[in-house]
């Protein structure tokens, strides 16, 4: 799940620490970098695109790659959308905030969902940044219903709703909020910029 990122409507939590046209240049680069450490033979990347109508995608964003709209309505309602989009393929969504992400955590998702109805990327704080399943025809229509978004339910939530169905959870990541964040993965700050780089890997 990607957005444009346009100053002001992209990371504006972040935005209000460092300002919205850093936050934005952030993410900008955050995705692009993404987006090419996760390209891989073993699956098919479609991103799914957040934007304002009429709004030209970033040229950050490789043109081969397949775009689908995120549609409207709460994180809930879009995700689902999205995993409807896969019916007899198994498919993972992931957000494009979190710098950790890497192949194997992809690879490991997809193994998990031969054995479980679903799998989850927790994230440290009480929300994911990975949600999967292996055949997406057969959805539960509670799924991702009264989940309380952007809070530490967020996880537990969207595991309730999920009825009856078995679930995996795949390694804890973190992602980017605020600058406190930006400083845990050891970006570095200056008074004027942020200079990217990747110290974890």
């Amino acid at each position: 799940m990607v957005k444009a990122p346009v100053a002001g409507r992209v990371k504006t939590r972040l935005g209000r620490d460092i300002g919205m046209t850093n936050a934005a240049w952030w993410y900008r680069h955050q995705t692009a970098r993404l987006l090419r450490r996760l390209r891989d033979p073993r699956w098919h990347i479609v991103l799914a695109v957040a934007k304002a109508p009429n709004q030209p995608d970033p040229p950050i964003w490789p043109k081969e790659l397949q775009r689908i709209d995120q549609g409207t309505g709460d994180l809930g309602q879009r995700m689902k959308r999205l995993l409807s989009c896969f019916k007899m393929a198994p498919a993972v969504i992931i957000g494009s905030d979190i710098p950790q992400i890497e192949k194997r955590h992809i690879a490991e998702a997809f193994k998990r969902l031969s054995k479980n109805q679903f799998v989850f990327g927790p994230s440290t704080d009480g929300g994911f940044w990975l949600v999967g399943a292996p055949r997406c025809a057969s959805l539960p229509n509670s799924i991702f219903t009264n989940c309380r978004w952007s809070t530490e339910y967020a996880l537990m939530d969207a595991k309730r709703s999920l009825s009856d169905r078995t679930s995996e959870d795949v390694a804890t990541l973190s992602d980017v909020d605020d600058v406190n964040d930006l400083l845990e993965f050891g970006f570095a700050m200056t008074t004027k910029n942020i200079r990217v780089s990747e110290p974890h890997e």
